[in-house]
């Protein structure tokens, strides 16, 4: 039996460069394809514009997912909010006029929002706000803070806003 210097069946021989650019090729494609992908889920998003119709709409689908259960359908909060249960836990606020949040800027409702109230305040601070980093993206959580925003009042609107641009100064 001879030995064979191909490995192919036509008996071309095999070229060891021509293997490794298409190795090469194919990692690009897969980096370039998990980079899309990575751009596409955070899908640019990185403020909360209630003036973004699409946003508005797409956070308050968002909400409904994963807010309402605790903070209330239409943003009402549950009961006693500001007193806390016999756990010592405070109870979910409301997200609309009546409650706080709109006294907060955008950064620190973003962070309450992806790592929870305890992670952000402080370790005494007793909440059952969960983060949502492992269930949203950046850029699902700018759209529901967009919604949230949305239903404030436009001189509640202006308001928050105005702490904003204090905040960041």
């Amino acid at each position: 039996m001879s030995k064979r210097k191909t490995a192919n069946r036509r008996g071309l021989p095999v070229n060891p460069t021509l293997i490794i650019a298409a190795v090469a090729l194919v990692a690009v494609t897969i980096g370039l394809a998990a980079l899309w992908v990575f751009a596409w889920s955070s899908d640019g998003t990185d403020r909360a514009d209630a003036s973004d119709p699409k946003l508005v709409a797409r956070g308050e689908i968002l909400y409904q997912q994963h807010c309402a259960s605790c903070h209330g359908a239409n943003l009402e909060g549950q009961p006693n909010w500001r007193e806390r249960d016999a756990d010592g836990m405070l109870p979910a606020p409301p997200h609309d006029m009546t409650g706080h949040t709109w006294h907060h800027n955008d950064a620190l409702l973003f962070d309450v929002t992806k790592w929870g109230s305890t992670a952000v305040i402080g370790g005494d601070y007793m909440s059952n706000m969960p983060g949502f980093s492992e269930t949203m993206s950046d850029g699902d959580i700018w759209a529901v803070l967009a919604y949230i925003k949305s239903t404030w009042p436009p001189q509640v609107q202006e308001i928050q806003s105005e702490l904003e641009d204090t905040r960041q100064q």
